[in-house]
């Protein structure tokens, strides 16, 4: 029966009625089983353009039209319409019973309509209702076409529009208490539709939570994660499609206010999963969430082998892409060879491990040298892995500039020529190589690989920081904050772009302003190590111990690591307790025995040990200047470290090579503060006082704290404390260039 024929109308038809659902067009109003199902009014609109031709296919344009009026809309908004009117309906979209769909046709109303009760006779007798008479010596006016009867109930998401009555003089009366009911809702709809005008999310949007590990073995978290973040990078690609590039981490992704998400987030979908891995079978459950709704726009299990991945990968992929904008790309292709880097499903699990243990490797000291034998295994499964060997590449170029070990740059580089033979279109072997032209000082190389990176979408914050550091190594400043500024506008909640930046406000000598982004660092990821570790040497910096210990024994009681456990033995040396810090600096070489600064912590606590031998410390001062100058013949313009090598050769006696360093290292005009005071001391032992007055001069003038200053051992037994400073209880801090502040992914 086509109800259209009937007179079934908006505004004045009778319900439409089919199985246990009853749409009423004149309320505006769904219900299943009696219950009332929430929609939105465009997807109410499609139902009754659907339900007005019963048992026809309407094309997608013509819905498209019907509802929105025009065709300047992405057909993921019907896709979206119809998945949260199949929720409403309670109905699987593998096995429809109301809503069919033609794919790239249109759809089609193919449920069973009833037959409406025949419309009761009025009541001649009867009274008309109390709201509908006109008041006494008043012309009956007639309501406004279109408005629903006083006593409905405005659903919160109607877009009916408030009546504007016109005021009549000497006719005012008060409205009905169903009116001012209606009346109070309309004005609280306007409210809501004003924040969510202002709060609304990108349509075609969408956040890939971490995949939830089911499968009682946390050794099988690497597996659901690597998979999240295959998929996030895959839908990163689609055009049309805005991903969020970073999310932050939850408890149980089942469980998530996926609405207050969506908000924070400012996306229109939440994709989350849980994987289960038992033996050569794997479980995912995938569901697809409305953020301003929070139903399930699509759910579905797939049981397959694990040989399947990635055909398992690459059905969801394509079932988020068609719900969200309709049409997918190129058949899904481009989608599907992203899903499935490698042939052998062997070699891509190897490859998630890989994957988890490198994303670890801020937090876990052998977790770059374990990733690199895990992509290196990857290879073996398959010779042509590209993204394992570009995995190598990115390994290689984080053990270089975590642990400066010069080796690693020469391994990075044979990687990355190799990733970049494989597969040359490859972003992440642009990424890669972006970084290790940067390391170089290729700043013009660098940019030119950022530039390609950053057209993948997954890739576009790291590689704007990337081109920031470039800019900042070349002293365009501006230019340099305009790329962290683009990385925090695509990633405003990933603390990795918080730490790069306060990395590099602390190379340019802005202390306090690096104090405050690794603070935000460490409130979005407050289980990292390496930003707790950071933010303590940056309070030592500052001149602020007590936050700077607190920081500290923060990171080690996550992970004692190199970084953290140096700098407390730094501030165990200024206040006295130098056995401990000689223990400290001890186990620090035994953690992270390529860095040359821990072997510098390690000589100076020596020095001043009562305990300790000169042999000791020499010992130490010849590992730290070894390894500065392999390190310096790889980055030669890194001043901080030449000037410390200054330090290191005048106290092996080498006065000449000393000297020619403090001119090198204050040529490259990069860390003033820093290179200052340790060009102080250095000229100090030299026997230069003018020379190293001058340079305290310029160290405070940078905004070294007087506290560094005034606990230096050469300067307090030398004279050099102006204007002269109280005096610590057993505090003789350590210069503060030893320490290492700023060890940050990345650096």
């Amino acid at each position: 029966m086509n109800r259209t024929e009937s007179g079934a109308r908006d505004g004045g038809a009778t319900p439409y009625r089919f199985g246990d659902v009853v749409v009423d067009p004149a309320a505006q109003t769904l219900s299943r089983a009696g219950v009332p199902q929430p929609v939105e009014p465009k997807a109410f609109a499609v139902l009754l353009a659907l339900l007005h031709h019963p048992g026809e296919l309407i094309g997608r344009d013509d819905l498209i039209d019907q509802v929105w009026g025009h065709r300047h809309v992405t057909p993921g908004v019907l896709t979206r319409a119809i998945a949260q009117l199949r929720h409403a309906l309670g109905e699987d979209p593998q096995q429809p019973r109301y809503i069919q769909t033609r794919h790239a046709l249109g759809y089609r109303f193919i449920g069973q309509l009833q037959d409406p009760p025949a419309p009761r006779p009025p009541d001649a007798t009867a009274p008309p209702p109390y709201d509908t008479m006109p008041a006494a010596h008043e012309p009956a006016v007639p309501e406004p076409a279109g408005l629903p009867p006083p006593a409905a109930v405005v659903p919160a998401w109607s877009t009916v529009d408030p009546p504007v009555h016109g005021h009549r003089p000497g006719a005012w009366r008060w409205p009905s208490l169903a009116g001012l009911v209606l009346l109070g809702v309309l004005a609280a709809w306007g409210v809501l539709q004003w924040r969510a005008t202002m709060h609304r999310p990108v349509a075609a949007s969408v956040a890939v939570l971490p995949f939830a590990n089911l499968s009682g073995n946390a050794h099988d978290d690497y597996f659901a994660e690597g998979l999240a973040e295959e998929m996030r990078d895959a839908l990163a690609g689609v055009k049309g499609l805005k991903v969020v590039a970073s999310v932050p981490s939850v408890p149980d992704s089942q469980a998530v206010d996926t609405q207050a998400l969506g908000q924070r987030l400012g996306v229109a979908s939440i994709l989350g999963a849980s994987v289960r891995r038992e033996g050569s079978r794997v479980r995912i459950t995938a569901r697809l969430t409305d953020t301003s709704t929070g139903f399930v726009l699509w759910s579905h299990t797939y049981d397959r082998q694990l040989t399947g991945i990635f055909d398992t990968q690459s059905d969801i992929a394509r079932e988020v892409v068609h719900a969200l904008l309709g049409a997918i790309p190129d058949g899904g292709e481009q989608l599907a060879r992203r899903l499935a880097p490698t042939h052998n499903a062997a070699a891509f699990d190897t490859y998630l491990a890989g994957l988890q243990l490198l994303n670890r490797a801020t937090t876990e000291p052998e977790a770059a040298d374990r990733a690199i034998a895990r992509f290196g295994q990857a290879l073996q499964q398959d010779s042509q892995f590209a993204r394992a060997q570009a995995g190598i590449c990115r390994a290689e170029i984080w053990r270089f500039q975590s642990s400066h070990n010069p080796s690693a740059f020469d391994n990075a580089k044979a990687a990355c020529q190799r990733a970049a033979q494989m597969d040359p279109s490859m972003p992440e072997t642009d990424q890669a190589l972006g970084d290790l032209y940067r390391a170089s000082g290729d700043g013009a190389r660098a940019l030119e690989h950022y530039r390609k990176s950053a057209r993948s979408p997954a890739l576009a914050a790291a590689s704007h920081v990337g081109m920031a550091k470039v800019y900042a190594a070349q002293g365009r400043s501006d230019l340099a904050l305009a790329q962290f500024q683009r990385a925090l506008e695509l990633s405003p909640d990933d603390a990795g772009v918080h730490a790069e930046l306060g990395y590099q406000q602390y190379l340019d000598g802005k202390v306090p302003q690096a104090v405050s982004s690794y603070r935000r660092a460490v409130e979005l990821q407050p289980d990292r190590e390496d930003l707790w570790e950071t933010l303590g040497a940056l309070y030592i910096e500052a001149g602020d111990d007590t936050a700077a210990q607190a920081a500290l024994e923060r990171a080690i009681g996550i992970e004692p690591t190199v970084g953290a456990v140096t700098n407390l033995g730094l501030l165990k040396y200024q206040h006295g307790d130098y056995a401990a810090a000689v223990a400290l600096q001890r186990q620090a070489t035994t953690l992270g025995p390529d860095d040359f600064m821990v072997w510098g912590n390690l000589g100076e606590a020596l020095r001043v040990d009562p305990a300790s031998s000169k042999a000791d410390m020499r010992k130490a001062f010849d590992e730290a200047a070894e390894r500065a100058e392999r390190y310096l013949v790889v980055e030669p313009r890194d001043a901080r470290a030449v000037a410390a090598l200054a330090f290191y050769r005048v106290m092996l006696g080498d006065r000449i090579r000393a000297r020619e360093l403090v001119v090198r290292a204050e040529a490259l005009h990069a860390q003033p503060g820093e290179v200052a005071l340790l060009n102080a001391e250095t000229l100090a032992l030299l026997g230069d006082l003018d020379g190293a007055r001058q340079r305290l001069a310029t160290a405070r003038a940078a905004g070294i704290p007087e506290t560094l200053i005034a606990s230096n051992h050469t300067f307090r037994q030398l004279g050099l404390l102006s204007p002269p400073a109280t005096a610590r209880p057993g505090g003789r801090k350590p210069p503060a260039p030893h320490s290492r502040a700023g060890a940050s992914a990345g650096e």
